[in-house]
């Protein structure tokens, strides 16, 4: 946020910002960070005496979390009930960014290599092979693809404590829990970067891998240290089916089964 444009709060002595200013500043319309305020997602701290909204810090972080959130593709209406669970902390959202942003620098960095040595073979056609051209439309439709991020869905028993055990032992980032009056758990979430794995109660035609006494599939989840994460899953519990290795594929991974049979892999790529 620029200091420029920000002011003083007479009465608090901190920096606030009018609703307009926080438009310039931050890309955003008016008209949306209005919208925000109407339905309750981003309501400003105060007003000033002549009803303007002003913004102080935490809106500007709430802003931020908003934004961040609305990229990795969760509707408004979902990003205020995440917003409002105690375990999502800013560091997650900013982690989050960083994964889907690094990402997709390291999808146009390659595309703009791809690029460079096209536009120098212009000049003679015949050294444009068919590998080049199908490599670049693959990256330019990966920049500009339709599908913007993906939900898996797992099947558990009890889906509270599964949630808290890949949580604690997986490292995975807690979402929402929804329960019943009876406080049983309907429905659990649980993100690893911006990828979100809905957690689904075993019932007619879903059954866990503990009911099925097999596991149907997997999950595998990349992670920027394997061993360290190694490391604190076991020391966490974690029942491990596969120390880390390193595979043929270019990948250092190890696997576990969690607490009701679902499969794990974790890997990174060889240094």
């Amino acid at each position: 946020m620029g200091a420029v444009s920000a002011f003083k709060s007479a009465d608090r002595n901190e920096v606030v910002w009018k609703v307009g200013e926080l438009a310039r500043l931050t890309g955003l319309t008016v008209r949306a960070l209005h919208h925000y305020d109407e339905i309750g997602l981003l309501v400003p701290a105060r007003r000033s005496s002549s009803g303007h909204r002003l913004y102080d810090g935490a809106d500007a972080a709430r802003l931020y979390r908003i934004c961040a959130l609305r990229r990795l593709g969760f509707p408004l209406d979902r990003i205020a009930e995440v917003l409002d669970q105690p375990q999502w902390q800013l560091q997650d959202v900013v982690s989050s960014h960083l994964v889907d942003t690094r990402r997709t620098a390291a999808v146009a960095s390659r595309l703009a290599s791809r690029l460079s040595a096209l536009e120098t073979a212009l000049d003679d056609v015949d050294k444009l092979s068919a590998e080049q051209l199908f490599s670049t439309i693959e990256e330019m439709n990966m920049l500009d693809s339709p599908l913007r991020t993906t939900t898996s869905m797992l099947v558990y028993n009890d889906v509270a404590a599964a949630r808290d055990y890949l949580v604690r032992v997986l490292g995975l980032t807690a979402g929402p829990l929804h329960t019943d009056d009876a406080g049983t758990a309907l429905h659990g979430e649980v993100s690893a970067g911006h990828h979100t794995i809905w957690l689904h109660p075993a019932a007619e035609g879903y059954q866990s891998p503990a009911q099925l006494g097999a596991a149907t599939g997997m999950t595998v989840i990349v992670v920027d240290d394997l061993d360290e994460h190694f490391r604190r899953a076991t020391a966490a519990g974690a029942q491990v089916i596969e120390e880390p290795i390193d595979q043929p594929y270019g990948v250092r991974e190890w696997g576990a089964r969690d607490c009701e049979g679902q499969l794990w892999y974790f890997h990174s790529p060889q240094q």
